[in-house]
């Protein structure tokens, strides 16, 4: 699998802030507009930066696209993280990372309708995207399973299942409609986690 290259790394503090007002920017018109719709001129101008700035830290539309893909990932999990902290009970942790993921996707719109773009655009970002997850996910499931928190099982499937479950929600009540609470989606996605569909 092809790694998302994620441009050049900025020297200087001017650097640095520079190609974070670019990020913000593309992040804006990707999300707004769609990557095929999307130039690099709205970008910089966005940005409000020239065009032969956005050359030094990327070399195309496509690369700049990708970091956002990345980018995503890297603050999903740390938002998550951050809600989960301390948290010992395995069950717990996905009852409020659930709600902390689509409080995320609420605030973060852009960020998301980009990676969900991504699957077209750049397929091998959009998988990194995932697996990257998905086998941090494994691993704190197989983790629980040892400390006997939930019963054992095939991870892998597992893990792949809760991201597909969390992604879902997250479109359907942080980006498409997100007037039913966060707290009352969670509590009916986790009943559904928690006891299934037995009788």
């Amino acid at each position: 699998m092809q790694i998302a290259s994620e441009g050049k790394t900025p020297k200087t503090k001017r650097g640095i802030k520079t190609k974070a007002k670019l990020l913000e920017a593309a992040e804006i018109e990707f999300g707004s507009r769609g990557f095929h719709e999307c130039m690099i001129a709205d970008i910089t101008r966005r940005a409000g930066v020239a065009m032969g700035t956005f050359y030094i830290y990327y070399e195309s539309k496509e690369e700049i696209f990708r970091e956002l893909v990345s980018h995503m990932g890297r603050l999903t999990r740390s938002y998550i993280a951050q809600k989960i902290s301390g948290i010992e009970s395995r069950l717990e942790a996905e009852k409020q990372g659930l709600k902390a993921y689509i409080e995320f996707a609420r605030e973060n719109k852009n960020l998301y309708r980009i990676v969900m773009e991504s699957q077209f655009v750049a397929l091998d970002a959009f998988k990194e995207y995932y697996h990257v997850f998905a086998n941090a996910y494994e691993t704190n499931l197989n983790s629980s399973v040892e400390k006997g928190q939930i019963r054992a099982g095939n991870n892998e499937i597992r893990a792949w299942s809760l991201i597909g479950l969390s992604t879902y929600l997250g479109l359907r009540f942080g980006i498409w409609d997100e007037q039913m609470p966060a707290q009352e989606v969670t509590d009916a996605a986790f009943d559904f986690i928690e006891n299934g569909l037995k009788p």
